[in-house]
């Protein structure tokens, strides 16, 4: 194993990530299979982005959203993947205190930022369905705008307190991370300071983040459902569970992996179907979510017609 280094006999200088498995016979196979992920990510994401961009029909509130969710995940896909990339073919997977620090950060500022990202998403689709002649009006580009500064910020006021929950803790007995990645509490697991207030206040921000965001979500889709029982037509039904669809679905994925991720482990089989969620929730969703919204929407499906002709 190799030794602690440290600072001052108090912190380390370098993490050791155990990444996904130990096994070397399968690192080559895991490599190329995240690096396929990685490239589907980048290219899907960026492709979204550019799409909503350039097509002038496409320039309205539920795709100025679905924008920034993919600005989001083209952004989070550059934070661990490429180093996880080159600790799946280096032997001594190895990472700096800053450098985990600085991953830590815009980890916790893009999950915070998409999860409210997604929050908004459910309100413009119960405007639309529940208040459809005020549409317009309600989200005009003032709100829009004005939604996702707020989810950028208030990803940014999460991820201070995440790193600050973390950047000042002393590490002296291991630097071994079980880990692909650098996350609050495999960090307070590795530190010998009394890490209870850290711990307690890095799960009160999550849990505010998961409850304020869950229960907006849940309130739109109730009131959407019974907006939806009132409308007679089986059109209107088809039509209104189509714009609502690809979002449920990202929901779905994003915080019921999100949730298992981050359940606290209890022994080494929970630890491996942790980091099992955690791939999903955070290689997985980002790399669905252009690919959802693409397949089951006409209208993008048009504008990508339209480009390829």
């Amino acid at each position: 194993m190799k030794p602690v280094a440290k600072i001052n006999d108090s912190s380390v200088t370098e993490f050791i990530l155990m990444g996904l498995t130990d096994q070397p016979e399968i690192q080559l196979p895991l490599f190329f299979l995240f690096l396929i992920n990685y490239i589907i990510t980048v290219v899907g994401n960026l492709s979204l982005i550019n799409l909503i961009f350039f097509t002038s029909h496409l320039h309205t509130p539920m795709y100025f959203f679905l924008f920034n969710l993919s600005f989001i995940d083209f952004c989070y896909s550059f934070v661990f993947t490429p180093k996880m990339l080159v600790n799946f073919v280096t032997e001594i997977n190895s990472i700096s205190y800053s450098g985990c620090m600085t991953q830590l950060f815009f980890f916790s500022l893009f999950v915070n930022s998409e999860c409210y990202v997604l929050t908004a998403m459910a309100y413009d689709r119960y405007v639309a369905i529940c208040r459809p002649l005020m549409y317009m009006v309600v989200m005009s580009p003032k709100t829009c705008s004005l939604l996702m500064c707020g989810s950028h910020l208030m990803g940014l006021v999460f991820a201070v307190i995440h790193l600050g929950c973390v950047i000042g803790l002393i590490f002296c007995d291991s630097n071994i991370i079980n880990h692909y990645m650098c996350d609050t509490f495999p960090l307070f697991q590795l530190s010998c300071s009394n890490t209870y207030t850290n711990e307690l206040v890095s799960s009160l921000a999550v849990t505010v983040v998961i409850i304020l965001s869950s229960l907006i979500i849940l309130i739109s889709y109730v009131l959407i459902l019974f907006n939806v029982f009132h409308i007679s037509s089986g059109k209107g039904w088809s039509k209104a569970l189509s714009t609502c669809g690809s979002h449920i679905i990202t929901v779905c994925l994003f915080y019921g992996c999100g949730f298992l991720a981050h359940i606290k482990p209890s022994s080494s089989e929970t630890v491996v179907q942790g980091k099992f969620f955690s791939v999903v929730y955070t290689l997985g969703v980002p790399m669905l979510n252009p690919l959802i919204y693409s397949l089951r929407n006409k209208e993008v499906k048009l504008a990508l017609k339209r480009i390829t002709k």
